[in-house]
């Protein structure tokens, strides 16, 4: 059982957690134990896995960039920009439809982190919000809207000609948090890049973002579960892949590509055992 002082410690972390989130952001109330309790079926895969992750990433707790590290560092939310790398016009209508089914597919990973109204395991927020500030284009006119509800980048090429959002903005390039060449400040900074690309077969995942086919993506707006983007999703949040092995009990899940087309009891649990292993960092 935990001392009275190391118990109030956790209290007083979790209160100055919430003090500091924006009034976008909801903040959950905190827990004070550290209460891992999978199902029993799960503790033993979940370990393996765990095993696996250490064994194979050896800069693993080092490295400081996860979807993790950005929504700590932006207090409660997460700012995209959509790289558009297609010639297919796009309306207001389809960049509102796109912007909410981001939001939607993107809240089913961070809902996992929520367990009876409150965050699990002193996960600080029971919303997070996310933002698209900015579209990516070769050519302006490929945008047939006039408002200004978005930042709009036009013929800015990467070294592989595809359109990109100003480095000046991105997390991937600033990770010291230091965005004062972004043209519209911090507050128009990115964390991650939706990188829809005509043609693109599958999928991609990291930490600067998500790429996937812009034909698959819009082709899925009305569907439940954009499935190959919430598996990338999962990358970015440090979730492994499934291509060689499969932990024990464990047959079809989400991190396991082609197995399952939502987020299942399994990827929870393996989503928020990273959370269980990185918090101490933020000093949870």
């Amino acid at each position: 059982m935990r001392s009275f002082l190391a118990r109030l410690a956790t209290v007083l972390a979790a209160l100055a957690a919430l003090v500091a989130a924006p009034g976008a952001a909801t903040a959950a109330p905190s827990r004070v134990a550290d209460d891992w309790n999978p199902p029993a079926n799960l503790v033993q895969p979940l370990e393996e896995v765990w095993n696996h992750v250490e064994s194979t990433y050896p800069d693993l707790y080092g490295f400081r960039n996860y979807g993790w590290d950005q929504v700590m560092a932006n207090r409660g939310s997460v700012n995209y920009c959509v790289r558009w790398e297609s010639d297919a016009p796009v309306t207001a209508t389809l960049r509102d439809q796109i912007h909410a089914a981001v939001k939607k597919q993107y809240a089913k990973w961070l809902a996992a982190m929520v367990e009876n109204g409150t965050g699990h395991n002193a996960w600080p927020y029971t919303n997070v919000p996310v933002n698209i500030v900015g579209w990516a284009v070769k050519n302006r006119s490929t945008l047939q809207w006039t408002d200004n509800s978005v930042d709009i980048y036009a013929g800015n090429l990467d070294g592989g000609g595809a359109p990109q959002c100003s480095p000046d903005c991105g997390r991937f390039f600033h990770q010291d948090g230091n965005y004062s060449r972004c043209p519209g400040g911090a507050a128009r900074h990115y964390d991650q890049s939706l990188w829809l690309t005509k043609g693109f077969q599958g999928g991609a995942g990291g930490d600067w973002g998500q790429r996937v086919g812009q034909e698959y993506f819009t082709g899925a707006l009305n569907q439940e579960n954009i499935h190959i983007y919430l598996h990338e999703v999962g990358h970015t949040f440090g979730l492994d892949d499934f291509y060689d092995w499969t932990p024990t009990g464990q047959c079809c899940f989400l991190m396991k590509a082609g197995s399952a087309t939502q987020i299942t009891e399994f990827d929870t649990w393996m989503l928020r055992d990273f959370w269980r292993h990185l918090k101490s960092r933020y000093g949870l």
